[in-house]
């Protein structure tokens, strides 16, 4: 596999190639890249984990990707083929002004970075349980190779099959939206909208949030519009990814509840330790696998859990050194050089990438949270720098410039700041914003993108000018 990849890439000797595979991929081709790149070890292990310990509170946000994928289809596909764009930062510039691009730029990669690092932590993992390496040296090995199997196996395994894993489950509020009290116990979540604490109202929203914000400014699904042939190519890859990716991941979701009923029945001190909190839930499926599943078995799953890796982590790196070529060192560094010079660039930084990702996933070791799935929501929600709302602002109003960016993004900027710093111990008494403490860590995307969309607006309208440029939405 090595070495395939390795002969694939020296056939790409611009970057149009490297980056945008000539933008002359068919629609299944691209259909088939979104899904496999949505379906990583996450899925594998991190989904089966959070519903093993669980319910199914966090596959909530899931559902909307539909949503997402209709808006991206109808208007952000549009805007991004029609300006001929390499990444979705561009916009921000022609919109915004350089220094917007650039923030723009660096949010998505301190994103991709965090979850290409989660990725590698929980194969990682599997590792650890396949080999029995220390988990450092499980990360390290498997950063080096990777720089509904097992669904099958556990229903076999129960007595009663399917009928009895959803009945036990069901019994046992394991298929409902209940999350995990701090009393160690499932309790019904509200559906009311509330900010301060988890409720199906709230997680659908921030589905959707997440969902605008991958289809709107993720540079590596831009690189999927840009790739693919025709725009009607390319809407046809949202939906062919789409209704891969809701099966596959509602399969994984409902792995996890089947291992709950398999393991009430067959309990193992690993389980055990898991459900008592003092063994890392991601643990659930390496430990299913090298325990009770056959040697075929467990090569199809392992097989599949790199796999998985190996797409996803390769879209982002890929993703990665094209902002960092495109957004920063061909526009601010280093102007006119050959493409072979920006290739070689675009390389190295994959390189520095994938050592940035080895660093993050030895830093998880240290985490201590409920689930990784639960852990994932907050820091991705931390990170998120409000992008939506700077694209939003852009795309649907003219009110703006590189001024009012500024002031928005100085002011999420500051939110997402005291959100990650207020909760320590050591932070003043005396600075604490109760209204703002109480809202809870899975919603702090959302207040950044309303503060980056508000804040721009207002101060657009305090200091009006007309905006620089806007790229015309694609007819055709």
């Amino acid at each position: 596999m090595t070495w395939i990849a390795w002969l694939v890439r020296r056939r790409s000797r611009t970057t149009e190639g490297y980056f945008l595979g000539s933008r002359a991929m068919p629609g299944w081709a691209v259909g088939f890249s979104i899904a496999g790149t949505a379906i990583s070890s996450i899925t594998f292990m991190a989904l089966p984990a959070d519903a093993f310990k669980t319910a199914w509170l966090r596959m909530l946000p899931n559902f909307v990707l539909p949503l997402g994928v209709l808006a991206g289809s109808l208007f952000f596909l549009g805007i991004y083929r029609d300006g001929r764009t390499t990444t979705a930062f561009e916009f921000l510039e022609a919109r915004f002004g350089a220094s917007t691009r650039l923030y723009g730029a660096f949010t998505f990669v301190v994103g991709q970075l965090l979850r290409i690092s989660l990725i590698l932590f929980l194969l990682g993992q599997l590792t650890h349980e396949l080999t029995g390496l220390s988990p450092e040296a499980s990360i390290l090995v498997a950063g080096l190779f990777v720089g509904g199997y097992t669904a099958v196996g556990v229903i076999w395994k129960v007595p009663g099959g399917l009928s009895e894993i959803l009945a036990t489950a069901w019994a046992h509020g394991k298929l409902s939206f209940a999350d995990l009290g701090p009393d160690g116990a499932l309790h019904a979540t509200t559906m009311r909208p509330t900010l301060t604490e988890k409720s199906v109202t709230m997680m659908l929203l921030v589905g959707l949030g997440h969902w605008l914000t991958e289809y709107a400014c993720n540079q590596n699904m831009i690189q999927k519009y840009c790739a693919s042939a025709s725009t009607r190519e390319a809407r046809r890859a949202l939906w062919i990814g789409c209704w891969w990716m809701l099966p596959l991941w509602t399969c994984f979701q409902f792995l996890g509840t089947a291992l709950w009923v398999f393991f009430q029945r067959y309990p193992t001190p690993t389980s055990t330790g898991i459900l008592a909190g003092t063994v890392t839930a991601e643990r659930i499926v390496p430990h299913f696998v090298v325990t009770q599943l056959p040697v075929g078995f467990k090569g199809l799953v392992v097989a599949g859990v790199l796999a998985a890796a190996m797409s996803t982590l390769n879209s982002a790196l890929n993703a990665i050194a094209t902002v960092g070529v495109v957004d920063v060192y061909r526009r601010h560094v280093v102007k006119r050089r050959d493409d072979r010079h920006y290739l070689l660039v675009a390389r190295t930084l994959s390189w520095l990438a994938t050592a940035a990702m080895v660093a993050g996933a030895l830093l998880l070791l240290e985490a201590r949270t409920k689930t990784l799935e639960d852990a994932a929501i907050r820091l991705i929600a931390l990170t998120s720098g409000g992008l939506l709302g700077l694209y939003l602002l852009g795309f649907l109003t003219r009110r703006g410039d590189g001024r009012s960016a500024a002031l928005a993004i100085g002011a999420t900027l500051v939110l997402s700041f005291y959100r990650a710093v207020s909760p320590a111990p050591w932070f003043p008494a005396g600075l604490r914003l109760a209204p703002l403490d109480a809202v809870h860590g899975y919603y702090t995307a959302l207040l950044a993108h309303a503060v980056m969309f508000g804040v721009g607006w207002l101060a657009g309208v305090a200091l009006p000018r007309k905006c620089q440029a806007v790229f015309v939405r694609e007819t055709a």
